[in-house]
Formats: structure tokens, sequence, C-alpha cells
């Protein structure tokens, strides 16, 4: 079997490449499909296939952007259109495509452009898996572990106050989320991709902290409980406030680990290399 994986310098396809090193896994190039998201790109991604690819190949759809204050414009050409051409023009060829969205896209009317973009994906696959495509849409909650958490996320949030000495406001944070690590994330997309499964299928554990228990986790191993401030901002009305997922069944062999005490120490390690390179 042989796959690809596009995305390769992100997080998470840094993960999937790590997870297949001992299999067949060719890392695209970004130049190879940078405009792979224009229209009329179909039938020059069934060319480029025709010449590389064995039947039966997967492509691992890992590109994408998370940001929801990029342009609209961005997250649709990203998330959606690049994703979509991959989808019409492989599975044509009999080769599996594999994208990723979030979870969020099932538990919020949202208007945020990041989910809006996934749902949007989401709909076009289940359509293409219903009418014969081999297509997965993962739909994956929030991933840790490699490299510095991102800035806009509330990982990196809380690490920059700590490092600027600057409080950290923040809601309630009732917030109900998941966290899985990246390489226990990449040995779940590993067993999903070796099933027959096809579709929408949510990558769940069943183990949500709130927001409020991870701040306290982080900021009292850190040792700056002084800087966090529950409570100062108001609570979104779109939220997830009680949604708790099964756990996928097909999973149920994948150890995730527990999220906790692994994004404490994964947070200690990120201020840790931060103090190093401020030193």
């Amino acid at each position: 079997m042989t796959y690809y994986l596009f995305g390769a310098r992100g997080r998470l396809g840094q993960a999937i490449a790590y997870e297949y090193s001992d299999n067949e896994i060719v890392s695209l190039d970004r130049s190879i499909y940078e405009n792979w998201s224009q229209p009329n790109v179909p039938d020059q991604v069934s060319r480029y296939f025709e010449k590389f690819s064995k039947k039966g190949a997967t492509l691992f759809v890992a590109s994408g952007l998370l940001d929801p204050k990029l342009s609209q414009n961005d997250l649709l050409r990203v998330n959606y259109h690049l994703p979509k051409n991959l989808i019409e023009g492989a599975t044509k060829l009999g080769l599996r495509v594999i994208t990723f969205g979030t979870v969020m896209e099932g538990l919020l009317q949202s208007k945020n452009p990041y989910i809006q973009t996934k749902t949007a994906l989401g709909e076009y696959i289940n359509t293409a898996a219903a009418t014969g495509s081999s297509v997965i849409h993962l739909q994956i909650h929030t991933l840790y572990g490699i490299g510095q958490p991102s800035p806009f996320m509330f990982l990196g949030q809380m690490l920059a106050a700590i490092r600027d000495n600057v409080p950290f406001k923040m809601t309630s944070g009732r917030q109900l989320r998941e966290y899985h690590h990246l390489v226990d994330e990449a040995k779940a997309i590993r067993k999903i991709a070796d099933s027959e499964v096809s579709g929408i299928v949510n990558v769940s554990h069943g183990r949500p902290l709130s927001l409020k228990i991870i701040a306290d986790g982080v900021f009292q191993a850190l040792g700056r409980d002084d800087l966090l401030q529950v409570g100062a901002l108001p609570e979104p009305p779109e939220e997830n406030y009680e949604k708790i997922l099964n756990p996928t069944e097909i999973l149920q062999q994948v150890a995730f680990r527990d999220s906790l005490p692994a994004i404490v120490q994964y947070m200690e390690e990120c201020h840790s290399c931060q103090e190093a390179w401020s030193a």
C-alpha cells in the first residue's frame, strides 16, 4: 500500500508521517499542489496520480488552516476547495482520500469561519460517500504534543500569558473539550484507515475536560496561579457545555493517554523551551 501525505509540515502531518514511517508514505511538497484549490483542477489531479500512484493508494489531506481570523477566501481555498478537488480527481482512479475536520461540525451551529469551511467539506464528503466514492472525513478534537501550541489556541494563549507575566482572563471555563496527543491521534487515524469505513467518522475517546480544569492544572503546575482569572470574560452563547461524545467504537484498542497530566507535561516542556530560547 502506498500513502500520500498533503500537509506534511504541519503538526498532524508530522504525526502521520512518523506513524507511517515503516510504510511507503510520500510527503508531497507544497509546490506540487499549491494551485490545486483552483477551479477546473480535478483533471490535473488525475493526471498527476496516473503517473505516480498505484490503485488502492490512500491520500491523507492533512493540510489546512485553523485560525478563524484568516480571510474567508483563504479558509475556503485550503479547507474546502483543495480537498474537494483532490477527491474528485483521485477517487475516479480508485484511490482513497482521507480528510480532517472538527467535531464542532456536529456540536454547534457555529458562525466560526473555520468551522463553517469544515462543515461544508463534511457535507460534501457525506454525499460523495453515499454515491460510492472511497472517502473518509475524520472529525477530530483538539490536538497537542508536537512543537509549540498555536498562539490563537487555548494552550498557546495560556503559555503566552505565563511567558509575558500578564493576567490570563477567561470565561467560567465550563466548555468541554477532548484533548488528544498527536502520537495517539496518528495511531487512531491508522486504525480507521485500515478499516472499511467511509463517510464521516468522529475520533473520540469520550473523556472531555472542562477548560477550567485544564487551566487550573497548567497554572498550578507552572507556579503561576496568580495570573489565572477565571470568570473574567463572559461565556460565549455558542459552546459545548454538556455534550459528551461516546468513544469511537473502532478505536477501542487505541490507548489514548490521560489528558490532564499529559497536557500539563507538554506545557511544562513548552515553557522550558521558551525559557531556554530567552536565556
